[in-house]
């Protein structure tokens, strides 16, 4: 059902009278038409009536009741599916009022693969399309690699790609370092790396103990064979075994168990989640919600809890769903998630509280991350709000600044040529709003043309109303760029936007730049230790780190052939001499100017051009 209204003010009364008492899920729009909340609802009528009392207790809730000029409602069979569809509608658009959680990247697993005579261990995130087993998901990608680096330790499985895997003649240096039994050049039989196959699927299941059992029955056999140089390395690997799990488990317990705990302050939350996966602690991952400023704890977890594991907020299937989650606090549709977790599963997954024992101990552990993720971010605002301020001060601006803006510019010698637009707030970098410009039509290598179509460009579509204007635009470079800035600026009529050069000192050290105001036309130097200066060299930075990215992306997907062969006076006998000297591009590419001109033929200009080719990638 949708009941549309299109007065300018809303008619709360006359809505309600056709309000059904259904349950299911409301959209409220602005005068604009957009949507600025959504809720569910087990009585749509009564749900809806709350939000019109005389005396609200939220000032939130005013704000919001004052801007509605329309209710969509949707009405669902069940109260489950007024859940789903109401997390499924803030994911797609994320309502202003709504709290919402930002992080909608999938949770990374170790993938197994299988169908090959030696199967690789593998990071994965994605889709899992790739026929093998997938272990996890793991809170972090941290986890993922420290985990997989201790398994090298205990249980020598390949971990290299299949293209490499496949090309070797020698072991590499894994095998050296004893991480790997080189399959490759057939160092170990089938049976033996399927054995230790066996092994890895056992340990990443949770049954560790069992297979430390099975190590330590193998060295007792061939301690009375007398076979003592195999016992001492089953020894080894029963030790290695052990200290993993001393850094792994959480107890010698198994089961899936999700810990999420809470903390808030001064506006701000932050919720911990914990994955145990086996018995195992898989590592933990922080959440940082919007729209938090009077909500409470319990509403928060709500949200979360929905967003979480309905939604695929963290890329789950129903098998990655742990068989308990326990809580810091009591969400406060605790019995609703439930019945709606159990349907989803098609099992029973329970939400405790007030814990005991070791999952008490495993809750307080969540919330002392929680607690400390949000110190150091209150801590971060708190520094980047001084950073501003001092900028206001040095640049002697009316008011504090809202938006800062950087341009730079990256190719290599003229070719690629890309800008990059980054933007801070007083948060601090807004990635979503950063932007690329591929430059094209210009003489290679005129970073004043360049400069000049990527502010058109951007500033040509702020003005079509595509974007919000700067308070401050910092250009990497002196008053030849700044000039092109100004320039821009007269022809798009924008006048509001305060403009600062960035130059490099005579050495290009940090703490020497030169900022170069156009409104005055002065030069200023900050000092070394200055929060303004560092800010603006944080961002400088970061538009830097954006266009260099941009530009090797896009000279890679340019480049169909190797980079040797652009090179004057480097014909197919010396190319050939040097691939073989130094075994491989990626070789030669990582050589300095005096190892390469050890190749014969290779001069010392020669060698300089070579090592520039692979080591120059901005200007």
């Amino acid at each position: 059902m949708n009941q549309e209204t299109n007065s300018s003010s809303f008619n709360a009364e006359e809505f309600l009278k056709l309000a059904p008492s259904n349950p299911g899920v409301y959209r409220m729009l602005n005068d604009k038409g957009e949507v600025i909340y959504v809720g569910k609802a087990k009585n749509l009528k009564k749900r809806l009536s709350s939000y019109f009392l005389r005396n609200l207790d939220s000032p939130k809730t005013q704000v919001l009741v004052s801007l509605i000029r329309d209710i969509q409602l949707t009405v669902t069979h069940t109260e489950n599916e007024a859940l789903l569809l109401e997390n499924n509608l803030i994911k797609n658009l994320r309502p202003r009022y709504n709290v919402v959680f930002r992080d909608d990247k999938s949770y990374p697993y170790i993938y197994l693969s299988l169908g090959q005579t030696y199967p690789r261990l593998a990071v994965h995130r994605g889709a899992q399309r790739n026929p093998g087993r997938y272990f996890g998901p793991y809170a972090s990608a941290v986890a993922v690699r420290e985990t997989l680096h201790l398994l090298q330790k205990v249980f020598p499985v390949r971990q290299c790609e299949d293209s490499f895997f496949k090309n070797r003649s020698r072991p590499c240096l894994q095998y050296q370092i004893k991480r790997c039994t080189a399959p490759c050049v057939d160092l170990i039989s089938e049976a033996q790396y399927q054995e230790d196959v066996r092994h890895v699927v056992m340990f990443l299941e949770g049954k560790s103990n069992s297979v430390a059992d099975e190590l330590v029955k193998r060295m007792d056999e061939a301690a009375l064979q007398l076979a003592y140089e195999k016992a001492a390395q089953l020894r080894d690997q029963i030790a290695n075994l052990r200290r993993v799990q001393e850094r792994q488990y959480v107890s010698s317990k198994g089961g899936d168990i999700d810990v999420v705990a809470i903390a808030k302050n001064e506006g701000m939350a932050c919720v911990q989640l914990f994955a145990i996966r086996g018995g195992r602690n898989l590592g933990n991952r922080s959440y940082f919600p919007k729209h938090v400023e009077t909500q409470t704890e319990g509403t928060i977890l709500d949200a979360f809890i929905a967003q979480h594991y309905f939604s695929g907020l963290a890329g789950q299937t129903v098998r990655d769903l742990p068989d308990e989650i326990l809580l810091s606090h009591e969400p406060e549709s605790r019995e609703w998630l439930m019945l709606a977790l159990n349907e989803q599963a098609g099992r029973k997954i329970s939400l405790s509280t007030n814990c005991r024992g070791d999952r008490a101990r495993w809750v307080q552990m969540a919330v002392q991350n929680a607690e400390l993720a949000l110190k150091s971010r209150l801590s971060n605002q708190a520094t980047m709000t001084h950073r501003f301020e001092s900028l206001q001060e040095s640049l002697e601006l009316s008011e504090l600044p809202q938006r800062l803006e950087c341009f730079d510019i990256s190719h290599s010698m003229g070719e690629a040529t890309v800008a990059s637009c980054v933007v801070f707030d007083g948060q601090g970098p807004r990635k979503s709003d950063y932007r690329r410009f591929n430059i094209e039509g210009i003489t290679p290598g005129d970073d004043y043309a360049a400069m000049h179509q990527a502010l058109t460009r951007r500033y040509k579509r702020i003005k079509e109303g595509e974007g919000v204007l700067p308070d401050v635009l910092f250009i990497d470079g002196g008053k030849g760029q700044v000039t092109q800035a100004e320039t821009v600026m007269e022809e798009l009529q924008i006048d509001s936007v305060f403009l600062v050069g960035v130059a490099k000192g005579a050495a290009r050290k940090a703490g020497q730049e030169t900022l170069c105001l156009a409104s005055t036309g002065k030069e200023l130097m900050l000092p070394a230790d200055h929060p303004a200066l560092h800010l603006i060299q944080q961002i400088r930075d970061e538009a830097h780190r954006f266009a260099i990215t941009g530009h090797r992306q896009r000279r890679g997907k340019a480049r169909n052939t190797s980079p040797l062969e652009d090179i004057p006076g480097l014909g197919p006998k010396r190319r050939q001499s040097l691939l073989r000297q130094f075994g491989g591009l990626q070789e030669v590419a990582r050589a300095g100017v005096e190892d390469l001109m050890r190749v014969q033929g290779i001069s010392k200009d020669l060698a300089q051009s070579i090592y520039d080719a692979f080591h120059v990638d901005s200007v």
